[in-house]
């Protein structure tokens, strides 16, 4: 299993449920078995740069990759693009079971 971990900084504050609105559009790309929006609590006394955390759990590389190759992942970075000040993304292999039951949760 894949894990694939987002981290997003909105540039303006009021920004934040925005951008993670326009993210829940990558819960309709078919090719996640598990998927879900957050927005970060900042409760992490060394740290609240994170804003949005996007994180999805994928079968394997090809199904990642059929991911970012859907036209929805491309519609969304052109929309949060502009009120982003920093994303971070992380794909890790995962020996563990997935998160969720198998289905989809989105924001």
């Amino acid at each position: 299993m894949i894990r694939h971990i987002v981290f997003f900084s909105a540039r303006k504050r009021e920004d934040v449920e925005r951008i993670a609105e326009e993210l829940g559009m990558l819960g309709q790309i078919p090719h996640s078995d598990f998927f879900e929006i957050g927005i970060n609590r900042k409760v992490d006394q060394l740290g609240g740069e994170v804003d949005v955390v996007v994180y999805g759990e994928f079968r394997d590389e090809a199904a990642l990759a059929a991911y970012k190759a859907h036209p929805i992942y491309a519609e969304c970075i052109t929309k949060v693009r502009p009120l982003r000040e920093m994303r971070l993304a992380a794909d890790f292999v995962s020996k563990a079971g997935a998160a969720g039951s198998g289905g989809r949760k989105g924001r």
